[in-house]
This record gives structure tokens, sequence and C-alpha cells, in this order.
């Protein structure tokens, strides 16, 4: 998905306009990114969380719903 896709997307979900939207997604992409390169981990609610070092390793959250 490209960045376009998901500011709609979110747009339409708050009822944002896309603009605004795509200013939060980059937001949101930069205090990960900044997070991860700082050495912290950075979760992503109803994802999982992704875990710095040498390669970036994505842990998946386990879904306790099924």
């Amino acid at each position: 998905m490209k960045k376009t896709d998901l500011a709609k997307k979110a747009a339409l979900g708050r009822g944002v306009l896309p603009e605004t939207a795509a200013d939060e997604v980059d937001s949101a992409v930069n205090q990960l990114v900044r997070a991860l390169r700082s050495g912290h981990k950075a979760h992503l609610p109803g994802l999982g969380s992704i875990h710095p070092g040498k390669k970036w390793v994505f842990r998946q959250e386990k879904n306790h719903d099924r």
C-alpha cells in the first residue's frame, strides 16, 4: 500500500482531509523510525512490535480472540 492510499483510507475513517491524514501518517512513521534508531522497540497496536538491532525483527502479536 502506498502512503497516499493509506492517507485516503485514514481520512475516510477519521473524517479529515487526506492532506491532514498524510501528515499524521508521516508523523507516525517518523516516530517509529526515531524509536528504532535510538535502540527502543516500536509497538504497533494490533499488529506486533519491531525490535531494533543489526536486523530489525518484527514480532507479531498473538490473537487472543480466536
